[in-house]
C-alpha cells in the first residue's frame, strides 16, 4: 500500500479536512458572542440598577444565547487547533457535526420548554408587563438580527468553492464545468456544460456583440480515443442550447463553430461534491439558533402588541406554541442531516452513481464503494474494482482524478477470475 497527496507519493499525508470558510466562520462566530455576552451584562445591570425584573430575565435568556454559540465557536477552535492530531485517523472536519447534532438537541429542548410553558399559560394566564415586555421584545430581535447578519454575511451554506487540504483541491461549487470564454470577429461568447437539475447540454449565448444565431452555430466534440460528435443548438431565448445531451464523461476537445469560422476550446471536467457534502452544519446550527430566537421575538411581538390592544391575553401563549413548532422543524431537520453525516451515511448519491459510471465504462465491474463525508466539501472513499485485464491502480485513480471533491481515496484492484490463472489478487492504494 502507498500514499499519495495528489501531486506525487509520499510515505505520510495530511488528514486536514476543514471547510475553506472555517476560520472566517470561527470569527463570525466568536463576534457575535462577544455582541450577546456585552447586551447580557448591559440588560442584567441595567435591570439591577432600575428594578426591572424583566430586563434581567431577559439578560439571562442572552446568556443562553451566548452559551449555545459558545458550542459553536468551541467546536471550530479545536478542530482548528487538533487538525494534525494524529489520534484523529480522519482529521477534526466532522466536529462541526457534532456541535451541530449537540445544538440541535438543545434546539428541541427549547422547543419542548417553550410549548410547555405556553400551554401553561392558556390554562392559567398570567399578568404581563405590556410596557417592559414589548420594547424588551423588540430589542431581543434586533440583537438576534445583528447576529444573524454578522454569521451569514458573506458565507453560502450550500455551495462556493472549498480548497483541500493536503490531497489537493475539493472543489464543490456549483453543477456545471467551467465555462469557456471564446472570442470571435463580433464579440465574445461564452460556451459552458450545463447540468443544474436537467440532463448535460451545452450552452452557448453572446456575451458582447450580436446576438447568436442556432443555424449558423453548431459545436463539434473530439474524445481522446477519437470518437466524434456533432452537436446542433436551438434557440432558448437567451442562450443556445444542443438539442442532444451530452454523453459522461465531460472531458474533451470542443470545436465551436460560429457563422463559419471554427474555434477550439478544451473541457477538463471535475466532479463537483453537492448538497449535504458541502454544507458547514456547525453554522448552520449557530444561524438556525439566532433565527429561531428572531422567529420567536416576531410572534411574541405580534402576541403582545394584539393582546395589549383587544385584551387577547391567550395571543400571548398562542404565539409560544408556534414558535415551539417552528423551532422543533428546523431542529429535527438538524438532527437528521447530522446525524446521517455521523453515521456515515453516503452524503452524494449522485457522486456515488457518477463513480461507479466511470469505473464501469470500459468493462470493469465496481464490486464495492464506500463513500462519506469527512469534512464541508470533504469525501471519504473506497473503492474496490474488480477487472479482467492487468490494470493497476495508478490507471483508476487517474480515471478518478475529476472528483475533486475525493480528498481521501483508497482503492482495491483484484483480478477477475477467468483473468488469471492463480485465482484473483489485490492491492491497495490510498491517497
Amino acid at each position: 500500500m502507498s500514499e499519495t497527496n495528489g501531486a506525487g507519493t509520499s510515505a505520510v499525508h495530511s488528514h486536514v479536512f476543514l471547510g475553506e470558510a472555517h476560520q472566517t466562520s470561527e470569527r463570525k462566530t466568536w463576534a457575535v458572542i462577544w455582541l450577546c455576552t456585552a447586551m447580557m451584562v448591559a440588560e442584567i445591570v441595567g435591570g439591577w440598577l432600575f428594578g426591572s425584573i424583566a430586563l434581567i430575565a431577559d439578560g439571562l435568556h442572552m446568556s443562553t444565547h451566548a452559551g449555545a454559540l459558545l458550542l459553536a465557536a468551541l467546536a471550530y477552535t479545536y478542530a482548528r487547533r487538533y487538525a494534525n492530531d494524529t489520534r484523529f485517523t480522519f482529521g477534526t472536519g466532522k466536529l462541526g457535526d457534532l456541535a451541530g447534532f449537540t445544538s440541535a438537541i438543545i434546539l428541541a429542548m427549547i422547543a419542548l420548554l417553550i410549548g410547555y410553558e405556553s400551554v401553561s399559560r392558556l390554562f392559567e394566564p398570567v399578568p404581563i408587563h405590556f410596557a417592559e415586555a414589548i420594547p424588551i421584545a423588540c430589542f431581543g430581535l434586533v440583537i438576534n438580527l445583528a447576529s444573524a447578519w454578522l454569521l451569514s454575511g458573506g458565507h453560502h451554506h450550500d455551495h462556493g468553492h472549498s480548497h483541500g487540504h493536503g490531497h489537493g483541491p475539493a472543489h464543490t461549487e456549483h453543477d456545471h464545468d467551467e465555462s469557456q470564454r471564446i472570442a470571435t470577429a463580433d464579440g465574445s461568447v461564452v460556451l459552458e456544460v450545463f447540468e443544474d437539475g436537467v440532463p448535460p447540454r451545452f450552452r452557448l449565448h453572446a456575451e458582447t456583440g450580436a446576438p447568436l444565431v442556432a443555424s449558423a452555430a453548431s459545436i463539434e466534440t473530439v474524445r481522446p480515443d477519437g470518437t466524434r460528435q456533432v452537436f446542433a443548438l436551438i434557440d432558448r431565448g437567451d442562450y443556445l442550447e444542443s438539442v442532444d445531451d451530452i454523453p459522461e464523461p465531460h472531458a474533451f476537445d470542443a470545436n465551436v463553430s460560429i457563422n463559419g469560422q471554427g474555434y477550439p476550446v478544451t473541457f477538463e471536467e471535475h466532479e463537483h461534491a453537492h448538497g449535504a457534502a458541502v454544507r458547514d452544519n456547525n453554522m448552520r446550527a449557530a444561524v438556525i439558533h439566532v433565527i429561531a430566537d428572531a422567529a420567536v421575538s416576531v410572534l411574541v411581538i405580534v402576541g403582545l402588541v394584539l393582546a395589549r390592544a383587544f385584551g387577547w391575553l391567550w395571543m400571548d401563549p398562542l404565539a409560544g406554541i408556534i414558535g415551539a413548532f417552528v423551532i422543533a422543524s428546523w431542529s429535527f431537520g438538524l438532527i437528521r442531516d447530522t446525524g446521517a453525516i455521523l453515521l456515515d451515511m453516503n452524503p452524494d448519491r449522485r457522486m456515488a452513481d457518477n463513480l461507479r459510471r466511470a469505473i464501469e465504462s470500459e468493462g470493469d465491474q465496481l464490486a464495492d464503494l464506500h463513500l462519506w463525508r469527512l469534512g464541508p466539501g470533504h469525501l471519504g472513499a473506497i473503492v474496490s474494482v474488480v477487472t479482467p485485464t492487468q490494470r493497476g491502480e495508478a490507471y483508476y485513480r487517474s480515471k478518478m482524478a475529476r472528483f475533486r471533491a475525493l480528498s481521501h481515496l483508497t482503492i482495491e484492484v483484484r483480478q477477475a477470475a477467468h483473468a488469471s490463472a492463480g485465482g484473483s489478487s489485490g492491492s491497495l492504494l490510498a491517497v
